[in-house]
């Protein structure tokens, strides 16, 4: 059965991309602990961080390098924390969160945004690609 993650890669559910090649999908997520929360997910499904390829491992931490740097560019925090911690969805996906206090950093504390922004916010990264 595919992943969620999966039916936004074949946009069978809608996201806000970011951008994508040939191994990697990157969107914002839809629940995010600050604005600008970006998930970076392999294409290819695996449950587990470590049980991917080493090469795909190494791939996965330097596309995620190269979206923390646009991200930091397109919002205003402090710095960009990262987390693969992999229990709410069955597919690796590594979190980049803009960071302005520790609170950002708990998953227990969410924000809202309108659709808009979202969007918005998505092109905006995007442009520091």
């Amino acid at each position: 059965m595919s992943s969620i993650f999966t039916k936004i890669i074949s946009g069978e559910i809608p996201s806000y991309k970011i951008a994508e090649n040939a191994d990697f999908f990157v969107f914002l997520d839809i629940n995010p602990n600050a604005p600008g929360h970006t998930l970076v997910v392999p294409k290819k499904e695996a449950n587990r961080l470590f049980e991917l390829e080493d090469a795909t491992y190494a791939a996965l931490m330097m596309y995620s390098k190269k979206i923390a740097v646009a991200l930091e560019k397109a919002v205003d925090c402090k710095r960009i924390g990262m987390t693969v911690i992999g229990l709410e969805v069955p597919h690796v996906h590594v979190h980049l969160i803009p960071l302005n206090n520790m609170e950002d950093a708990t998953f227990g504390k969410k924000v809202s945004m309108e659709p808009a922004a979202f969007k918005l916010l998505a092109s905006k990264v995007a442009s520091f690609l």
